[in-house]
């Protein structure tokens, strides 16, 4: 495991085992799971499981770090993620309530150290509808052992070097859910010279004796025998010493059942082998009493019911002989196999999500099925998190309301059952998928999603231009790879071009694969490739390739998936590719309506930006302005309400008729009550807000005047910064009586003043106050050596941000000391 020593590598285990562990007892949960990064830090993959097998999580053992999966938006947002129950999963994960329709709750919570993330653990519990989930307690237990686990870790790396990765394909550590022991194993030594024998506290409580009190002799654990075992007993001394292995049957009195009951035990020993013949021989070995396990086996067999037992991965562990009866199996059929594997009858995926479904939600499940030719079953599985308890018993055909579930006859090959994990990939990327809207957004979702979930290391993906092959997104570290299929017509024997024109992937596992189909054709350091043929509608959209650097050998299951996701992808790509062209028109449209430039004014600098919404293409109504007039320059900005054609229309309007009401020398005050008017007389029923500063620069002050706009901030030349204290007027659009105070504010040489939109300042869930205030105390620590760095910096945050629900726009003036030439 990442090249650690062994020691290094049971150091981790133990670390994860012990935390696992600690998670699910402390909260009282029947499973638990962490995981660990990828190298590529792309993924996430399953290090650890407790009371539920890997098996049971299918595609869920490796989770791209970019999906909306608890345990993945633990792991990027440092933050818990409490599901009380299925209906809460539906509503905020309804991707994980599709995979997973099951009746839980869970938790998941970051493990990391000093900021650094290094994986994630999560716990399942049974939840009932409505339940609460956890306790606020049991939730800060769960934090606390991740947060001493990621201690641990990162003490652990520090020590050892270790890089704290998992690798796809690693064997997660599994520990097994509690279970009561049938069976009872007390151990000994006994020194054949001195008669004195070192034992254990569960030799000591199957013999009935203290402990503390045991004083080592064999006629004192002969006196707990039954007076016609204690010959025997002490036999087992005499062939030790001549070196025979002893095996022994003795009754045992039952101290709390009365002096006349005994209870039989079973007794192995041998006496180790040694070089040196002055050693003192030693009989070691061990006691075993399964009496509860025995007599539990007797009672099952007597029943008249088929019973079983599954492990947690759904195999066999025991099945009295009604069961084996009616299963028309034999014992060795049966034992170490999941029914559904070796019954035809029973290989519906039905039975699989059944038995999964009971696992992770704790919850008993029945169903019917038809045994060939025509013999109806009832089976009723009971969990518990070390396994099910199932029954099996004969039946009648069931009418068309019956209360068990029925699943219809069938005579599928063992082969038939789905697997979760392909599903899960499906539904992954298909859900992904919906939430991607331009071209660079599918992308990306196609290479966070298939290069972990198929252990790819290079993803290109080709488009069709002209009749041509051109290169629209790579991603992996050979930034060579594929370039020779750019610019490659349509038409070319090509493996990019042939599988688009054939319309069947191409799967090459090797590069000798390679060099035999296509000669000629550069390997590079790829291994194996796969082609993806992307078409929508019956039109050739592209190719989608996935490189590998090491040979891969790709399953039918692997090659079924893949398939499918090809024309998932083809669709989005395509319809990706129409929303960025009318997304293009329709914000050239809004640029056009925005001023192209603006005017340079004598003792004043200007500087604009406009960052449309990255989501939806319609157009937003923000504008902003600089108009100077005769005895100043007036400052505005503003914002329509809605995204729409509409909205840009009225905006367009409004900026007019700011622009006309300030040419034609209007104070302040009448120019918002004559935009207002203007507003309402379009009868367009839509709002607007709108700040607008007439600033003479030359005496050093300003009159402001606000319609429901947020407020100015003004930087002074010591960089204290404050949001100006306006008289903020009814918005635009309400009241055709509106009045509109100015203010006037006084503005020394070097201030910065800064007018803005609520896109910049409004968050969800957020109260528009504190986004003003960050932005206030950015203005004021920030350091840029002109205005346009200060604009760019003061919208960092908003470039970086893959989701902006409302456009912004900014306008910074700053005053000169001289006046501007």
């Amino acid at each position: 495991m990442c090249g650690l020593t062994a020691n290094g590598v049971a150091e981790r285990e133990d670390m994860l085992a012990a935390a696992v562990v600690e998670a699910v007892q402390g909260t009282g949960a029947h499973a638990g799971s962490i995981f660990l990064r990828s190298r590529d830090r792309r993924s996430l993959i399953l290090a650890t499981t407790c009371g539920v097998p890997p098996s049971l999580l299918g595609g869920w053992s490796l989770i791209a770090v970019s999906s909306p999966i608890p345990v993945a938006v633990a792991y990027t947002t440092g933050r818990t993620v409490h599901l009380a129950n299925a209906e809460e999963t539906m509503r905020r994960y309804p991707q994980l309530a599709v995979a997973l329709p099951h009746a839980f709750g869970s938790c998941s919570v970051p493990v990391r150290a000093r900021g650094e993330s290094f994986g994630s653990l999560a716990i399942v519990w049974s939840a009932s509808p409505g339940s609460a989930g956890l306790s606020k307690a049991q939730r800060r237990h769960l934090r606390t052992v991740a947060g001493r686990l990621g201690d641990s870790l990162a003490e652990l790396r520090a020590r050892t070097g270790d890089p704290l990765e998992c690798q796809p394909g690693t064997a997660p550590v599994e520990v097994p859910a509690y279970s009561a022991a049938a069976v009872q194993v007390g151990l000994f030594d006994w020194n054949l010279d001195s008669g004195i024998l070192s034992v254990d506290d569960a030799f000591c409580g199957i013999f009935g004796l203290d402990p503390g009190a045991f004083d080592g002799r064999a006629d004192t654990l002969a006196s707990c025998l039954h007076p016609g075992d204690r010959a025997a007993f002490r036999a087992c001394e005499r062939e030790a010493a001549e070196g025979r292995i002893t095996a022994r049957r003795l009754r045992v009195r039952d101290r709390g059942a009365g002096a006349e009951r005994y209870r039989m035990v079973e007794l192995w020993g041998r006496v180790p082998e040694a070089d040196d013949v002055r050693l003192v021989p030693h009989l070691v070995g061990a006691v075993v009493d399964a009496r509860a396990g025995s007599a539990a086996v007797a009672a099952v067999e007597r029943l008249p019911d088929g019973l079983f037992s599954l492990a947690p991965d759904g195999r066999v562990t025991y099945a009295n002989r009604r069961a084996l009866h009616l299963l028309d199996l034999s014992a060795d059929e049966a034992l170490g196999h999941c029914l559904w594997d070796v019954l035809p009858w029973l290989s519906d995926p039905s039975v699989v999500y059944r038995h999964r479904s009971a696992m992770i939600s704790q919850a008993p499940s029945s169903f019917l099925v038809s045994r060939p030719p025509d013999q109806w079953l009832a089976f009723f599985l009971d969990p518990q998190p070390d396994g099910v308890t199932g029954r099996v018993v004969p039946t009648t055909r069931p009418s068309s309301a019956g209360a068990v579930p029925a699943l219809p006859p069938t005579s599928a090959p063992a082969s038939a059952p789905a697997r979760l994990g392909a599903m899960y990939h499906v539904l992954q990327l298909s859900s992904a998928l919906t939430e991607a809207v331009t071209t660079r957004q599918v992308c990306d979702v196609v290479s966070d999603q298939l290069l972990p979930a198929f252990g790819g290391q290079q993803m290109a993906i080709y488009v069709v231009r002209n009749k041509s092959m051109d290169l629209l997104h790579h991603t992996g570290h050979h930034e060579t790879f594929l370039d020779w299929l750019q610019g490659v017509p349509l038409h070319a024997r090509l493996p990019g071009t042939e599988t688009l024109t054939s319309g069947d992937p191409l799967f090459i596992e090797s590069q000798t694969d390679l060099a035999r189909g296509y000669p000629g054709i550069p390997a590079g350091p790829v291994s194996s490739w796969v082609y993806l043929p992307l078409i929508a509608s019956g039109r050739p959209v592209g190719t989608c390739v996935l490189g590998f650097d090491a040979p891969h050998h790709f399953t039918e299951k692997d090659r079924g998936v893949l398939t499918a996701l090809a024309g998932l992808i083809a669709q989005a790509l395509e319809r990706a590719r129409l929303y960025d062209s009318e997304f293009a028109v329709a914000h050239g449209l809004q640029q056009a309506l925005l001023p192209h430039r603006l005017p340079k004014v004598p003792g004043i600098r200007t500087v604009a930006r406009y960052l449309p919404a990255t989501s939806g293409m319609d157009i937003g109504g923000d504008w902003y302005d600089v108009i100077p007039t005769d005895n100043g320059v007036c400052l505005v900005i503003g914002d329509v309400e809605g995204h729409s054609i509409a909205a840009a229309a009225t905006m367009a309007q409004l900026r007019s008729a700011v622009r006309a009401f300030a040419a034609a020398g209007h104070a302040p005050g009448e120019v918002m009550s004559g935009v207002n008017r203007t507003l309402i007389d379009l009868d367009s029923d839509l709002l607007a807000s709108c700040c607008y500063i007439h600033l003479d620069a030359h005496r050093g002050h300003a009159h402001a005047v606000t319609a429901g706009h947020p407020a100015p901030l003004l930087r002074q030349p010591d960089s204290t910064t404050s949001a100006l204290d306006l008289d903020v007027g009814t918005v635009l659009g309400v009241d055709h009586t509106s009045t509109y105070m100015p203010t006037r504010i006084a503005l020394p040489p070097g201030s910065v003043l800064v007018l803005y939109t609520d896109g910049l300042v409004e968050e969800p869930g957020s109260d528009i106050g504190m986004g003003i205030d960050r932005l206030r105390v950015s203005l004021a620590h920030a350091r840029a050596g002109s205005l346009d760095e200060l604009a760019d910096q003061l919208l960092h945050h908003a470039r970086g941000s893959t989701y902006r629900a409302d456009d912004i726009a900014l306008l910074l003036t700053e005053l000169g000391s001289t006046p501007t030439k």
